[in-house]
């Protein structure tokens, strides 16, 4: 796939406190052959300071895409979620919700929240291939309309 945003690699965000699902993950980006630059926190306050570049995160890129798992230590996902969403300087960045809750209810809050997907772990690593596939090429690829 070879995607990049611009002429950068992409920044994707993974906020995982399971070391076994970030591997996973890194095991798809290569299998994508995204060409990404991945950053790992452990918990959603961390994510929070990440995204908005605070304390030891103040030099950090802006992620083109978060990857949230909702059950976190200190600050569950769909808290994180619902607080990137209200922030105008982050709400257009694409995330996908990781999450063992197989529950509709979830799903719903998830999306109400303005997830862009919501994969269900163990992940099935086609289903999360192709949502990341889908938001990159939604999300990463310019579109150029023709003067008019």
């Amino acid at each position: 796939m070879n995607q990049r945003v611009g002429q950068r690699p992409a920044q994707v965000l993974l906020v995982e406190d399971s070391l076994t699902d970030v591997l996973m993950t890194q095991e798809a980006l290569e299998q994508m052959n995204l060409l990404s630059n991945l950053h790992v926190v452990e918990d959603g306050v961390e994510a929070v300071a990440f995204l908005r570049r605070t304390g030891s995160y103040g030099h950090v890129p802006r992620p083109d895409l978060i990857l949230l798992d909702c059950n976190l230590p200190r600050k569950n996902g769909r808290e994180v979620l619902a607080e990137v969403k209200a922030d105008a300087d982050l709400k257009t960045i694409p995330i996908v919700v990781l999450t063992t809750s197989r529950a509709e209810r979830d799903m719903l809050i998830a999306y109400s929240l303005h997830a862009s997907y919501y994969v269900t772990k163990p992940v099935n690593l086609k289903d999360f291939i192709q949502a990341i596939h889908e938001i990159v090429t939604f999300w990463f690829t310019v579109v150029t309309l023709p003067p008019g």
